[in-house]
């Protein structure tokens, strides 16, 4: 059974797990549109929704100092200025109006070498 179990381990050790969160959701914002595997793109989804909500906030803080604390823990979740930037002037006003569910996670078959089901992650 898995009860109280939070989260894929994706056969890395934390360090790796959360580099590779912070590198695909970058590049989420980046394209708009990412291929990788089912259990990493579900994974992420649960990574880029939190980011997206911190955008939306320092979006809507109306102070100055509010605005950058929350652009400070962007950039804490994501590591990139660049990153940071592209999801505050151009995702997150998307979103403006939208309570959740920032991005979709759709099966696209399976890989070649080993099979291993493959899933387009892209931002709605």
């Amino acid at each position: 059974m898995r009860h109280k179990v939070d989260h894929r381990k994706l056969g890395r050790t934390s360090e790796h797990r959360l580099a590779l969160m912070r590198n695909m959701v970058s590049s989420l914002f980046e394209h708009g549109r990412i291929t990788t595997t089912v259990p990493k793109a579900k994974e992420a989804r649960r990574f880029a929704e939190k980011v997206i909500t911190i955008g939306k906030k320092a979006l809507a803080a109306t102070d100055p100092a509010q605005a950058l604390h929350f652009r400070r823990q962007a950039l804490t979740a994501l590591h990139s200025r660049d990153a940071v930037k592209r999801l505050i002037e151009k995702v997150a006003p998307t979103y403006k109006e939208r309570a959740g569910g920032y991005t979709r996670v759709l099966r696209a078959g399976f890989r070649l070498g080993d099979n291993g089901a493959i899933a387009i992650f892209e931002l709605v």
